[in-house]
């Protein structure tokens, strides 16, 4: 079982709506959905797109899958989590936009968004202490003869090549793209996506999310609301 520090929009919001059924699972639910109508892509082939993200639903991880710590608990997790995301005032991202990552879709901020980048660096260093350290077999999996001098660094210190200034928020919609697919793929995704990106996101919590078993989906634990109750609604 690991563990995952997120954000995503809580389960009635218009974008995690559309994702949910984009993806084809609700990550609070676990509910399978149908994927939308979309002109040019068959169900088949939505579903094979959507593969690696919809084991993790839909989200934009800021400290990412760890083993909990055997000295530590679930419940000490969540009770610094709860503590610690009343110290951060929400925020928005003014726009997200379907950008391409390499070779797969996310939704990313239009901007450079600073408050998204602090609270990810904050999270991985006030975490850090209930992760479990990396196994040797996990570190081989990061390819890390692959990383440059900064990202080999944040492996081996936080358990995760792409931490502080190697960070970028993203929230993924695809996985890998063939190169020849990727001029129907990515239209089809502005056109579903685009009625629920015309508005800030809010970013006024802080999402715990749990592997269902070893390599199982995530699904969202428990949202931890962002800032003092007076400071949690901002214009």
């Amino acid at each position: 079982m690991r563990y995952a520090i997120c954000f995503t929009p809580p389960a009635s919001d218009p974008l995690s709506l559309m994702a949910a059924h984009w993806l084809g699972r609700n990550v609070f639910s676990g509910d399978m959905l149908e994927p939308p109508a979309v002109r040019g892509l068959g169900i088949h082939e939505i579903a094979f797109h959507t593969a690696v993200p919809r084991r993790y639903g839909f989200h934009g991880v800021l400290k990412a899958p760890f083993h909990l710590c055997p000295e530590l608990s679930e419940s000490q997790l969540l009770r610094d989590l709860m503590c610690f995301s009343g110290t951060v005032l929400p925020f928005q991202i003014p726009r997200l936009e379907v950008a391409r990552l390499g070779n797969f879709y996310s939704l990313l901020p239009s901007v450079p968004c600073e408050q998204i980048q602090y609270l990810a660096s904050a999270i991985v260093q006030e975490f850090d202490r209930f992760r479990a350290p990396l196994s040797e077999a996990e570190i081989e999996r990061s390819d890390p003869d692959g990383l440059s001098a900064a990202q080999f660094s944040n492996l081996h210190r936080w358990g995760n090549p792409y931490v502080m200034e190697e960070f970028r928020f993203h929230m993924p919609v695809t996985g890998p793209v063939n190169a020849i697919d990727m001029p129907r793929i990515e239209p089809a995704l502005r056109t579903v996506f685009e009625a629920v990106l015309s508005e800030p996101v809010l970013v006024s919590n802080v999402a715990l999310m749990i592997e269902e078993g070893t390599g199982g989906p995530f699904r969202v634990h428990s949202l931890h609301p962002m800032g003092k109750v007076s400071a949690r609604k901002i214009a």
